[in-house]
């Protein structure tokens, strides 16, 4: 498993709860040096339009703080698909998050969808034709979902449940009941943690989730999948959320 991760998502780039002090630190001290780290490249102009208008992108570009960390994020994500597409699982430990961010529009902390630029990317290149996305986040992701609508080569999931078996076991149908897929993508958002905003999940509940995805991935797409940050505000308990998941993608 390899994280991607760069040193200016420690950035406080804006006021949001996304892009607070403390809140990447919290997650990298946790992972200590157990997982290797590589660094991304910013996604290129040309990537961000595979999901985003034009006028969109130019929008976020008159905030240059914003901007540059907003490729970078973007950026990330394409990384890890790729790295995820070339046989290793990855994490991309990235801000800003993406999931609210729709072709032409934004909201909800977020500017560029990464997880759709990233699955994006790979179709244009060919390597894969159908994608699931999961999408665990507290909130729905509604760019997400515009960002692929109309299109049957990818299943967007957002579970819910009102409890946590509930949630796991909705998790675990879903993902047996899709099919084909070429790559397993992941909106890892840990917001439902019962001391976080959802108050639902407990931390064990996040190991289990990425050994879901673990083992469906490997017995549909020869193991190919990959998960990128999306929401998680209590700094006391995400780093541990966040290493749990990950060790249960592993």
């Amino acid at each position: 498993m390899k994280i991607v991760f760069h040193e200016r998502f420690f950035e406080v780039y804006t006021t949001d709860p996304a892009a607070a002090a403390g809140r990447m630190e919290a997650i990298t001290a946790a992972l200590g040096k157990d997982f290797p780290f590589i660094t991304p490249p910013s996604a290129r102009p040309e990537d961000l339009t595979l999901v985003h208008t034009a006028s969109h992108v130019r929008s976020i570009e008159r905030h240059k703080d914003i901007y540059e960390v907003g490729i970078l994020s973007a950026g990330g994500a394409i990384l890890a698909a790729q790295t995820a597409y070339d046989g290793e699982p990855a994490f991309g430990l990235i801000r800003p998050p993406g999931h609210h961010a729709s072709p032409d529009s934004c909201w909800g902390f977020c500017f560029f969808n990464n997880i759709s630029i990233a699955v994006r990317k790979l179709m244009k290149e060919g390597k894969i034709r159908k994608a699931l996305v999961l999408d665990f986040d507290l909130h729905f992701g509604d760019g997400t979902e515009n960002a692929f609508t109309g299109n049957p080569n990818v299943d967007y999931f957002h579970p819910e449940g009102t409890s946590n078996r509930d949630f796991i076991r909705g998790i675990e149908g879903h993902l047996a009941r899709s099919g084909h897929f070429d790559i397993l993508a992941v909106s890892a958002g840990f917001d439902r943690h019962v001391q976080d905003w959802g108050g639902l999940l407990e931390t064990e509940d996040y190991r289990t989730i990425g050994s879901l995805v673990k083992t469906y991935s490997q017995k549909v797409c020869q193991g190919r999948r990959f998960g990128v940050l999306e929401g998680g505000y209590n700094h006391d308990v995400l780093g541990y959320n966040v290493r749990a998941f990950v060790e249960g993608m592993t």
